[in-house]
């Protein structure tokens, strides 16, 4: 099989194997866990921050930022697309209290003007605005890389408003490697920086959370109460403390892999890119309704051994890793060509 369906398929390499077995653990609740704590001054060294702390997921470090930068009844700012808003259950507010304002963005991305007036007046009948929140790459826009100067302006504006930021950077070594813009660079101007291991870094498991030393403290009380304490986490932590230090440099070829597919699209009639572009590992397409339905053009994928994901009745997404090699995605594209014009023949 083909697995496209997203960079979270990807299984520990000997390697990375051989690296978790021979890792030394402690118990990260009571006392430290060597490989924990080496993992979080690693990604503390990488984003540039006091310190980081590693937790089981990037819904976990998103909402956590998310709780200690607002109190129950405040809301914060963020795109409509974002993964926050969408794909971890609204959190934010079952958890937190907290309101979510969303803006539409074009293919994820906001500019500063559209948030200078959405600042609420300080009113006893209205929530308080608290946070600005960014992800990047941006998941649900294909992939899409923030524009760097943009993220500035946005930053600014909101630490000059009194806001605080927050970067949902599941995948910021993507846009590290597709912009030349190294990770710290990008975390400069955000008050906590989320990172995941377990996509394109290709880690069986597992994020962190970076900032101040003061938030960090806070974040592991929030890191309890949620759950996310863990014993001998050494044994997961070795997995993306070898993918920090091995897989970072190749995440273009990844990013190669995913240009291939898109000109194998623009070239296939009955399907069509959701956006032009397709800046990093993420490859979003609409299928048309000549051709049938995302769900159909898939399950026709699947019996040639290449697996997608539909995301809604007329698109589909395909996410380029380590584990599918350059041939592979060759003989995708062959598939997808054959198969999509073999429906509109009929």
């Amino acid at each position: 099989m083909i697995d496209l369906r997203s960079d979270t398929v990807t299984q520990p390499s000997p390697a990375m194997r051989e690296a978790i077995a021979k890792a030394p653990v402690g118990d990260d609740v009571i006392e430290v866990d060597p490989t924990v704590d080496a993992l979080e001054k690693r990604t503390a060294q990488l984003l540039r921050k006091e310190r980081a702390i590693f937790m089981p997921s990037g819904s976990m470090t998103n909402q956590i930022a998310v709780r200690i930068h607002c109190k129950p009844g405040d809301e914060f700012l963020c795109e409509e697309g974002c993964h926050i808003y969408n794909y971890e259950q609204a959190a934010f507010a079952q958890l937190g209290g907290i309101v979510a304002r969303t803006l539409p963005g074009d293919g994820g991305v906001l500019k500063a003007e559209q948030l200078v007036d959405k600042i609420r007046p300080e009113n006893e009948h209205l929530v308080r605005t608290r946070l600005v929140t960014i992800e990047n790459t941006h998941n649900r826009g294909g992939g899409r890389l923030q524009p760097y100067d943009e993220v500035v302006k946005i930053c600014n504006w909101a630490h000059d408003n009194r806001l605080r930021t927050h970067l949902d950077g599941a995948r910021l070594m993507n846009a590290v490697a597709a912009s030349g813009i190294e990770a710290a660079k990008w975390s400069e101007h955000f008050d906590t920086v989320s990172i995941c291991f377990s996509k394109g870094l290709g880690a069986p498991v597992g994020s962190a959370l970076a900032g101040a030393e003061a938030v960090i403290c806070e974040a592991r009380r929030h890191r309890k109460l949620f759950g996310g304490g863990m014993r001998q986490a050494g044994i997961i932590a070795a997995g993306a403390l070898f993918a920090l230090e091995n897989h970072i440099d190749r995440l273009p070829e990844d990013h190669a892999k995913a240009q291939k597919l898109a000109e194998a699209i623009r070239k296939t009639p009955g399907v069509e890119l959701a956006s032009d572009n397709v800046d990093t590992n993420i490859v979003i397409f609409n299928v048309s309704t000549d051709t049938g339905t995302a769900a159909d053009l898939i399950e026709r994928f699947k019996q040639r051994d290449v697996l997608m994901l539909a995301i809604s009745p007329q698109s589909i997404r395909a996410v380029t890793h380590l584990d599918v090699s350059m041939d592979q995605v060759i003989r995708a594209c062959n598939v997808i060509r054959e198969t999509a014009a073999q429906r509109v023949a009929s």
